[in-house]
C-alpha cells in the first residue's frame, strides 16, 4: 500500500510538472478567500510584508538601515544570524541571551507584529549557540534516535527558549528524509530526523506542536527534498534529479496553514524539466499548493546562497521567485557582500514588475495577506 501511494504521488507530480503554472493562477485560485481588510493595504505595504530581511547589528539605533527598512519600506519579517559571511566574523546579531532579548524588543517596538526568524534546529545549525550562553539542543538525528519522547522534550525546550528571548519564527523542523546519509548539508551533519519518511513526519509534527504551544511559527524545509543531494546549495547549483525519491514528499502532506514551508534551491527535473531551482519553479510550487494542498506561507530559501546568486541577478531572482508563487522572499543580506540598499532595490524591482504587468497587484496582496494572517495567529494565541 505504501509503495502504491509513493508511485501514485510521483506519477501525479510528473503530470503536474508537465503542466505550466503561473503565479497569477496560484494566487487567483484562492483569491476569494482573502479577507476584505487585506485589500486595503497599499502596494508598498504589501511588498514590505513579503520581505524577510537580514541586517548587521546587535542593537538598533536610528543609524541602522533596518530602522529605515521597517518604517519606510514596511518590512514585516527579519532573520537573525550569529555569523556574518562577508566579513567572516561572529556576533552579527547574537552575542548573549540578554542582548538577543533586547534586540528583539527593539525590533518589536518599531513593529509590534513583526516576525523575527532564526535557524534554530539544534545540533550544527544552532544560531543560539552554547558559545553565546544559550542551552544546548541536540541535532535532529540525535533527538530522533533517542525516541519520540526525547524529540518532544527538546522541541519544547527549544521553543521555550525562543519565546523567552522574543523570537517567534523558527526555520525548523527539517523535513528532509535522510536518503543520502553522506549529504554534506543534511545527513552528513545530522539535520535529518531519519531515513524513514514516516518517522520524519512524526518528529516534525511533534516539533510543530511544541513550537505552536509557545507561540512560535514553524517552517518545514527544504521542499521538495534536499536529503538525497550530494552537494551544498550554499556553495552552488545542486541537481537532485538522479537521486531524489518520491517518498521525500511524504512529510509535506496535509500540513496546517499555520506552518510555513521553505522551498529549496535544488534542481529536480523529475518535477520540473526546465531545470529551474525549486525556489524559482512554478511547477514545484504548484505541486506543493495544488497536489499536496498546502495553503500556508511559502518562503524561499536564502536568495543570497550560491545556487541562486551565482546564476541569477537580483532582478531575475525576484522576478522568478514571484512568478513561482513565493509568498515571502528571504533576503538575508548575508552572502558575498553586504548591501545597505538591498531592501530599497528589492522594492523598486517589485514595483516595476507590477507596473510592467508581469506580476499582478492582486498576487502581491494575497501573499502579503497570508503572511499577515500568520503573524496575526500568533497575536491571537497571546490573548
Amino acid at each position: 500500500m505504501r509503495l502504491f501511494y509513493v508511485a501514485a504521488l510521483l506519477m501525479g507530480s510528473l503530470c503536474m510538472a508537465c503542466k505550466p503554472a503561473t503565479s497569477e493562477a496560484v494566487a487567483a485560485s484562492k483569491a476569494d478567500t482573502v479577507p476584505v481588510a487585506e485589500r486595503q493595504y497599499s502596494l508598498d505595504e504589501n511588498i514590505g510584508a513579503m520581505l524577510l530581511v537580514g541586517f548587521r547589528g546587535t542593537s538598533i539605533d536610528s543609524l541602522n538601515h533596518i530602522v529605515r527598512d521597517l518604517r519606510q519600506y514596511h518590512v514585516g519579517s527579519v532573520i537573525l544570524f550569529d555569523y556574518d559571511v562577508a566579513s567572516k566574523t561572529r556576533g552579527r546579531n547574537i552575542t548573549s541571551p540578554i542582548q538577543v532579548e533586547t534586540l528583539c524588543g527593539q525590533l518589536r517596538a518599531i513593529n509590534p507584529d513583526i516576525l523575527i526568524g532564526i535557524d534554530q534546529e539544534g545540533g550544527y545549525v544552532s544560531r543560539l549557540a552554547v558559545r553565546y550562553g544559550f542551552q544546548r539542543i541536540p541535532s535532529a538525528k540525535q533527538c530522533a534516535a533517542a525516541g519520540i519522547d526525547t524529540v518532544r522534550h527538546y522541541a519544547a525546550l527549544s521553543a521555550s527558549m525562543l519565546r523567552r528571548y522574543g523570537i517567534n519564527l523558527n526555520f525548523a523542523p527539517v523535513a528532509d528524509v535522510d536518503v543520502n546519509t553522506a549529504c554534506p548539508v543534511i545527513g552528513g551533519i545530522e539535520r535529518s530526523f531519519s531515513t524513514d519518511e514516516q518517522y520524519v513526519r512524526q518528529c516534525c509534527d511533534v516539533w510543530i506542536e511544541e513550537q505552536a504551544r509557545q507561540g512560535v511559527v514553524s517552517c518545514m524545509k527544504h521542499f521538495p527534498g534536499h536529503g538525497s543531494s550530494r552537494g551544498d546549495t550554499h556553495q552552488g547549483l545542486v541537481d537532485v534529479t538522479d537521486t531524489w525519491q518520491a517518498r521525500e514528499l511524504f512529510p509535506y502532506r496535509d500540513l496546517p496553514s499555520t506552518t510555513m514551508v521553505m522551498t529549496a534551491h535544488v534542481v529536480n527535473r523529475k518535477l520540473d524539466p526546465s531545470g529551474l531551482p525549486a525556489s524559482l519553479s512554478p511547477r514545484i510550487t504548484s505541486l506543493l499548493r495544488d497536489t499536496l494542498g498546502f495553503a500556508g506561507v511559502i518562503v524561499t530559501d536564502d536568495l543570497a546562497m550560491g545556487a541562486i546568486a551565482q546564476h541569477y541577478s537580483l532582478e531575475a531572482t525576484i522576478r522568478l521567485a514571484l512568478l513561482a508563487g513565493a509568498d515571502l522572499l528571504c533576503l538575508s543580506n548575508n552572502g558575498g557582500h553586504y548591501q545597505e540598499d538591498l531592501v530599497p532595490r528589492a522594492v523598486k524591482i517589485i514595483r516595476q514588475l507590477v507596473a510592467n504587468g508581469e506580476v499582478s497587484e492582486e498576487q502581491i496582496a494575497f501573499s502579503a495577506g497570508r503572511v499577515r494572517h500568520l503573524a496575526a495567529s500568533l497575536n491571537a494565541e497571546k490573548h
